[in-house]
């Protein structure tokens, strides 16, 4: 009788039933049949809504959506065009940073495509570059401030693995400027052949747009030098970030309408922040199951078979996380796969700062990875291109990004550099 009820639990995922529907069948199928009480779910879940740090995901987020609605992209850009705009490639590096600012902010859910992609386009376009290498780089640049506090995955992963948010933060710096600079170094390559006119720094420029970019520049300042001085908390800075971004931008910039534009921002910013939290509390008890009867544990001796050091174990670990990297939304795999690897890698002797770092970066990379990788979908709807033209000209981007990744798996200094002293 439970292989047909589980049969078709997993016929239902394949015809496209809800993800957290599946996961919170799944999981009171199998404690129904363990003979433990549903009411598991339910306190696991109470545990969860009762952790100081689960505020900060709606509020990071708020302040995402808020920044993505205003007029910061465009302010950003031309500070940043200012900054760089000389370079050989300094438009494409500008994108980089761009992305990477908003994609910290708004957690990788797409909404750096939406609202920046328009901008972009044009502009690498303009300055020489193929639509090719513009659409692979937009569509990469979706995910790439995933590593940057206050990233939303950092958060979850930090609230599932009970480790450190703050430790977190600080563990993705480096690697995340890994990504962007291997990224820029192949965005400088492609620009040798542009031919284009000699741009200077022009200080006036420099200091017209900073001034236009007044506000938005001290918000990542405000947030890690409020963590790390020991000032405020993260759920705080979560708080003071919202605040700030709103009191900023209805008042004092007025790019947007208190009344007219905010309600809009709301419903859309915890429209995503209810999906994750949807997902996390259907998830739990699933992982809670998997946990309870060892699971993690009966892997783990299956592969000590095969596997005998942390080096060869990560190299395993890569390979299976870019599986579920695009096959699940990130949300869904921090909640299902950490705790099943996270005894595993313990065993294997690989620091949890390192660990989370690693299965970030696959995740990261899982965007824009085929079949399913969602940046590629949301790339193919804002620019109206087949999805199968975003899987070519992505295909040198994902192999990038996996050079990177392997940096960032075996030279693990890279993310523990900070706790080293």
């Amino acid at each position: 009788m439970s292989l047909i009820v589980y049969s078709s639990i997993f016929f239902l995922a394949m015809l496209g039933a809800p993800i957290f529907a599946v996961m919170a069948a799944l999981a009171m199928v199998a404690f129904q049949y363990s003979g433990i009480e549903l009411s598991a779910v339910a306190v696991e879940i109470y545990r969860l809504a009762s952790a100081p740090t689960i505020l900060t995901i709606p509020l990071f987020t708020f302040a995402g959506y808020v920044l993505a609605e205003s007029k910061a992209p465009v302010r950003l850009l031309n500070l940043s065009q200012a900054l760089l705009g000389w370079l050989p490639g300094g438009v494409a590096i500008v994108c980089l940073f761009v992305c990477a600012f908003f994609t910290a902010f708004t957690g990788a859910s797409g909404v750096t495509i939406i609202a920046l992609g328009g901008l972009l386009f044009p502009i690498l376009i303009q300055e020489g570059y193929s639509e090719k290498f513009a659409l692979g780089l937009i569509t990469t640049c979706g995910s790439l401030g995933l590593l940057f506090p206050p990233s939303l995955p950092i958060i979850l992963y930090g609230i599932i693995a009970k480790v450190d948010i703050d430790q977190l933060f600080l563990a993705g710096l480096i690697p995340g400027f890994v990504l962007m600079i291997v990224l820029g170094s192949y965005s400088i390559y492609q620009a040798r052949g542009i031919k284009r006119e000699k741009k200077k720094l022009i200080w006036s420029d420099v200091k017209r747009t900073l001034w236009q970019a007044r506000y938005e520049l001290p918000l990542p300042v405000f947030v890690l030098g409020g963590i790390y001085g020991g000032f405020v908390t993260a759920t705080e800075a979560s708080a003071l970030s919202a605040f700030y971004v709103l009191v900023v931008n209805c008042f004092f910039t007025k790019d947007l309408s208190i009344s007219r534009d905010i309600p809009k921002v709301v419903v859309e910013s915890l429209t995503l922040v209810g999906a994750i939290l949807l997902i996390l509390c259907c998830a739990l008890g699933l992982t809670n199951y998997l946990v309870d009867e060892e699971i993690p544990m009966k892997i783990l001796a299956a592969m000590k078979h095969f596997i005998t050091n942390k080096w060869i174990f990560l190299l395993v670990l890569n390979f299976f996380l870019l599986i579920v990297g695009c096959l699940m939304d990130i949300f869904s795999a921090i909640i299902v796969v950490v705790p099943l690897i996270l005894p595993i890698a313990e065993q294997f002797g690989v620091n949890p700062l390192h660990l989370a770092i690693v299965f970030l970066t696959n995740l990261e990379i899982g965007y824009i990875t085929p079949p399913v990788g969602i940046n590629l979908f949301i790339s193919s709807f804002r620019f109206n291109r087949p999805v199968l033209e975003l899987y070519r000209v992505s295909v040198p981007f994902l192999f990038l990004l996996l050079l990177a990744l392997a940096i960032i798996t075996y030279i693990p200094w890279l993310t523990l550099f900070w706790f080293n002293s």
